[in-house]
């Protein structure tokens, strides 16, 4: 009989410590999900673009990075935003970037449906078509921010610096050409062979387009005077998932 109790009082002890630690993994469990609910998306409304100036857009934009970098992207429910975005859209911010497809900024910018409105185009140059969609962007739909977006390894840099002729590939390296020829030394290699005159090039490709936007643009010219929008200029590196501004 004392054996029976004593296997009766052995067993309540582990089913009291079974449960006792299922409670705290509970907890744990119940802890983690806050935590991964805090860092659930807010879609962009009228409210939240009116209350976003240009330096927290930018703001918004690096910590987005950030998160990419380390592999922290926030949690999005991609159908929500479609449904609630759906009427109308109130992105924070426009993004001129390559088309290359590993610079997708919605992707390294940590961004859903409806943050930013994104113009693509080979080079990340602007012609008066992209310059119109900034334009709409900033001045019609409330965008706070203009980001021109170049980067490491591009094709379309590339190309120019070797004077590449294919096609309509010509007309639109020829936009790039500017940057190739604002780039002094580098002799006797100024070819895609350099890696250095690659990124010099890209780098000042970057400048200019932001320049162009200024100079081209009377009305985007004179937001940003005003303030009421931002104008830069980053470089994301294909390699490491990391953007810096310039």
């Amino acid at each position: 009989m004392k054996t029976i109790d004593t296997n009766r009082r052995n067993f309540m002890k582990k089913a009291s410590s079974s449960l006792i630690a299922a409670a705290a993994g509970s907890s744990l469990a119940l802890s983690a999900i806050k935590a991964h609910a805090a860092q659930s998306a807010v879609t962009q409304t009228k409210q939240t673009q009116s209350a976003t100036t240009p330096q927290k857009a930018l703001q918004m934009l690096k910590e987005g990075n950030a998160r990419f970098v380390q592999g922290k992207m926030t949690q999005r429910d991609l159908m929500q935003q479609a449904k609630a975005t759906g009427s109308g859209q109130f992105p924070f911010a426009a993004i001129v970037s390559c088309m290359d497809s590993r610079a997708s900024a919605e992707l390294i910018f940590d961004q859903g449906i409806g943050d930013i409105f994104s113009a693509r185009i080979a080079g990340n140059f602007v012609d008066d078509e992209i310059l119109g969609s900034l334009e709409f962007a900033c001045a019609a739909a409330g965008a706070k921010l203009i980001l021109v977006l170049g980067h490491t390894e591009c094709g379309a840099i590339k190309g120019a610096c070797d004077d590449v002729v294919l096609g309509s590939l010509t007309q639109t390296l020829s936009n790039i050409k500017p940057a190739v020829a604002a780039v002094p030394g580098f002799e006797p290699d100024r070819s895609s062979k350099n890696d250095q005159f690659v990124q010099a090039v890209a780098d000042k490709n970057v400048v200019l387009t932001v320049e162009r936007i200024r100079e081209r643009s009377p009305i985007l010219r004179g937001m940003a005077n005003k303030g009421q929008i931002g104008l830069g200029g980053a470089m994301y590196d294909v390699h490491s998932g990391k953007v810096t501004f310039i």
